[in-house]
C-alpha cells in the first residue's frame, strides 16, 4: 500500500521540507526593495486547508483559484477561491475532498474552457489505496443559497498504475479543449507518463501519449505547456544520459506524438533537476529553472532557443540547491519572473526578476522570504489583469496549525 504523507510529501517539493523550524518573524519592508509585498491569505490548517500547490489560476474577473494539498474539512485537501473586494480579498473553500475514493491531496488546478475547475490529486481513487484521479469541480446546478454552498466534484479518470500514478502537478488545456497532464510514477516502464484526455459527450477518453523509459527521462513533473503550433513541452526531473533530467518536446503527428529530447543538462554549470515545468514565449523559445547546480550552487534559469534548440544559462543563482521549483513567468516586455525555494537572504526562498539587456540578463531581487508571517518555499507566479504578481508559499505564515506553517498566498506590485 502506498503511504500518503500529512504534508505535501512530493519529491518535486522535497526541498521545501528541508527547512528548519520557521522563524516567527513579522514582515516589514526590507532594505532595497521598493515594490509592495502583501499577504492575501494565511492558511490555518482548518477548513481552508494547508500547503497550497502549483499552479494558481485566475479568471477574467480577477478571482484566484488554487488547491491546498492537505487539511480541510476531511483532512484530504481543498480547492479554494480568493475574490477581490474593494481593498481586501475574500477566501472561500469551494470543495473539500471528503473521502479517498474521490481523490485526495490535490496538486494544482486549471480553469477549463467551460469556466469550471479541473485538476489532479496525488492519491486516492480507491477506498484503501490509489494512484490519484483527474477531477472537475463546479458550482451546484442551481443557484446556491449562500456563497459558501460547496461546489460538486466529478471524477474524470482514476489512475490504476499502468496508465500512470501519483500526479504531482495540475493539468493543462490546448486550444481545442483537450486536457493534458503528467504522472511521475508507473506507466509501462515505471518511469512516468504524459497523458491526454478528450471530451466525448459527457465523458472523457484517456490515452497515453508518451511513456518514459529512462534515457528520455524519468519522473516527469510540472504541467505541460504548448507553443503556437500545438507542440507540447515539459520536463523530467531525473533520467537522461546523466540522470540529471531532461526537457522534452512532443509534436502531434496524425494520431500519434513524436518525442524529442531537447536537452539533458550535460554540464554541471547548466544546473540539474527541473521540477516545475517550462514556459514558452511568443517566439516559441523555452524557459525553465533548475533546483540545483550552476556556478553559484543555487540552481539556474535557462532558455532553449527555438529552431536550433541551443541551450543557454541566463542566470546562476547563489545558494545550496534551493533554486526554482516552478517555471518562470514572462511579461509583455520579455522580463522573466521566478522564485527560488531556499535561496534568498534568509534561506527561505525569494521572488526575483530577470531583465534582458544587450544580450545579458539583469537580476533584481523582489522579495526575500523570512520563514515567518510572509511564508517560506515560494513556487509558481501568475500575473493578474492589474499587472501585479500573485503566488504562494507552501510553508510558513503566522498560523500555528502546521509544524512549519501552513502556507500563504501573496501579491507583489512590481
Amino acid at each position: 500500500m502506498k503511504i500518503a504523507t500529512t504534508c505535501s510529501g512530493l519529491l518535486g517539493r522535497a526541498v521545501l521540507f528541508a527547512l528548519g523550524i520557521a522563524l516567527l518573524l513579522g514582515v516589514g519592508e526590507l532594505p532595497g526593495q521598493a515594490q509592495t509585498f502583501k499577504v492575501l491569505h494565511t492558511f490555518t490548517g482548518g477548513d481552508d486547508g494547508a500547503y497550497p500547490q502549483a499552479p494558481l489560476t485566475m479568471d477574467g474577473a480577477g478571482n484566484i483559484y488554487g488547491a491546498a494539498y492537505s487539511h480541510g474539512a476531511s483532512g484530504l485537501g481543498t480547492v479554494f477561491r480568493l475574490q477581490p473586494k474593494d481593498t481586501s480579498w475574500i477566501f472561500t473553500p469551494l470543495y473539500s475532498f471528503p473521502q479517498v475514493i474521490d481523490g485526495a491531496y490535490p496538486v494544482g488546478v486549471a480553469l477549463g474552457p467551460d469556466g469550471s475547475i479541473y485538476g489532479a490529486t496525488y492519491f486516492g481513487g480507491e477506498q484503501s489505496d490509489g494512484c490519484g484521479v483527474v477531477f472537475n469541480v463546479k458550482p451546484p446546478p442551481t443557484r446556491p443559497a449562500t456563497p459558501l454552498t460547496p461546489w460538486t466534484e466529478t471524477v474524470l479518470h482514476v489512475f490504476e498504475g499502468n496508465d500512470g500514478c501519483d500526479p504531482e502537478s495540475g493539468v493543462s488545456f490546448d486550444h481545442a479543449g483537450n486536457l493534458y497532464g503528467t504522472t511521475p510514477n508507473y506507466g509501462p516502464y515505471n518511469a512516468g507518463v504524459v497523458f491526454q484526455m478528450t471530451r466525448s459527450g459527457s465523458s472523457w477518453n484517456f490515452q497515453l501519449i508518451h511513456a518514459f523509459s529512462g534515457n528520455d527521462g524519468t519522473y516527469p513533473l510540472g504541467p505541460v505547456v504548448f507553443d503556437s503550433a500545438g507542440n507540447l513541452y515539459g520536463n523530467a526531473a531525473f533520467g537522461g544520459p546523466g540522470d540529471t533530467g531532461t526537457i522534452y518536446l512532443l509534436a502531434p503527428s496524425g494520431e500519434n506524438w513524436v518525442f524529442t529530447r531537447l536537452t539533458d543538462f550535460p554540464q554541471s554549470g547548466d544546473g540539474y533537476r527541473v521540477y516545475g515545468g517550462v514556459t514558452v514565449d511568443q517566439s516559441d523559445n523555452v524557459y525553465g529553472g533548475t533546483v540545483g547546480g550552476g556556478s553559484g550552487g543555487g540552481g539556474t534559469v535557462f532558455m532553449i532557443s527555438r529552431g536550433n534548440w541551443n541551450f543557454n544559462v541566463l542566470d546562476s543563482l547563489t545558494g545550496n540547491n534551493g533554486g526554482p521549483i516552478a517555471a518562470p513567468t514572462i511579461d509583455a516586455a520579455g522580463n522573466l519572473y521566478s522564485t527560488s525555494s531556499q535561496d534568498g537572504a534568509y534561506g527561505y526562498g525569494n521572488v526575483f526578476k530577470l531583465t534582458p539587456s544587450n544580450g545579458s540578463w539583469i537580476y533584481t531581487d523582489l522579495h526575500d522570504f523570512t520563514g515567518g508571517a510572509d511564508g517560506s518555499g515560494p513556487s509558481a507566479l501568475v500575473f493578474g489583469a492589474d499587472g501585479n504578481l500573485y503566488g504562494f508559499a507552501e510553508n510558513g505564515g503566522s498560523s500555528p496549525g502546521c509544524d512549519y506553517g501552513c502556507g500563504t498566498i501573496f501579491e507583489i506590485t512590481p
